[in-house]
């Protein structure tokens, strides 16, 4: 596992609960793997790793570093892209494969999705607030993976048009994690009228442009996504987004919001409100002083 964050947290718990024995690779040490779960706390027996040359042969490895942290997970991929394990690439976003590129060249690459509400509170604690769904792109690789994880509790699925199926997921990301992390609110935000709104509009254009670059999604998807959010989440839970900007880490809007207003500049689509988000996600992005 590539990664310690939520979803390498989850992902590690749900290998661990169907019988794998899983290796954590990590540049931040910590002692034990704490997750919280609904069904309460448990400690997930894990092997923690700073040293790529630690980590023996294994099976699957399994990428959750968000898009921009993954040239500095290219040691480990060099060191265990022997043409044998297969590497599961879980991002958002909808460019699973390019990210990787000239990175992992031997063993497949399985691109993958995740649905769950998760939070990294210190390094090696996780919070998980809901069940997982996973979908992995049809084929071979996707069949065993789905196979590996058997028993785990994640509704792991195969996907044969995982394009859609990203840029459908594209859709939970593109309105509240911007909204989320420039207000510095949880879900409850979107909970008032005039924000409301204000997704409704991101959203309609997230649809044109990805009926644009061939998903096949219609307003039904924008309209289910919005609906999740304001009924079916708890107004308590956060976005990746949101818990990166309260820790002071580097936000992934160029891969969420900056991947859609650039296919929309390509297809000559007015998005005005995603445009506006863009811009000020990078403006609160630190960035050094000039000098004087």
């Amino acid at each position: 596992m590539i990664g310690s964050g939520a979803i390498g947290g989850v992902i590690a718990e749900a290998a661990h609960a169907a019988g794998h024995e899983v290796t954590m690779c990590v540049r931040t040490p910590f002692e034990r793997l704490v997750l919280d779960a609904p069904g309460g706390t448990a400690e997930i027996p894990v092997t923690v790793t700073t040293d790529p040359g630690a980590v023996g042969e294994c099976d699957w490895v399994v990428l959750t570093t968000k898009v921009h942290d993954v040239s500095s997970a290219a040691p480990w991929l060099h060191r265990l892209d022997d043409g044998r394990a297969g590497l599961v690439v879980v991002q958002n976003g909808v460019a699973h494969r390019d990210s990787v590129a000239g990175l992992w060249s031997r063993g497949p690459v399985l691109p993958a999705l995740i649905y769950v509400g998760a939070e990294r509170t210190s390094p090696g604690h996780v919070v998980r607030r809901s069940p997982t769904t996973m979908q992995v792109a049809a084929g071979d690789a996707g069949s065993r993976f789905v196979a590996l994880l058997e028993g785990s509790g994640v509704d792991l699925r195969e996907t044969a048009d995982f394009h859609t199926s990203a840029w459908r997921k594209m859709l939970t990301n593109v309105a509240p994690n911007p909204i989320t992390a420039l207000t510095l609110r949880r879900l409850d935000v979107l909970a008032e009228a005039d924000v409301q709104e204000l997704c409704a509009g991101v959203l309609a254009e997230a649809i044109a442009v990805a009926q644009a670059e061939g998903a096949e999604l219609t307003q039904q998807d924008a309209d289910k996504v919005l609906g999740d959010y304001t009924s079916r989440f708890p107004a308590t839970n956060g976005t990746s987004m949101l818990y990166d900007r309260l820790a002071g880490l580097p936000l992934e809007h160029e891969h969420i919001t900056g991947t859609l207003v650039r296919a929309a500049d390509r297809h000559g689509i007015p998005v005005p409100l995603n445009r506006t988000l863009l811009t000020l996600l990078r403006a609160i992005e630190p960035k050094p002083l000039p000098n004087t």
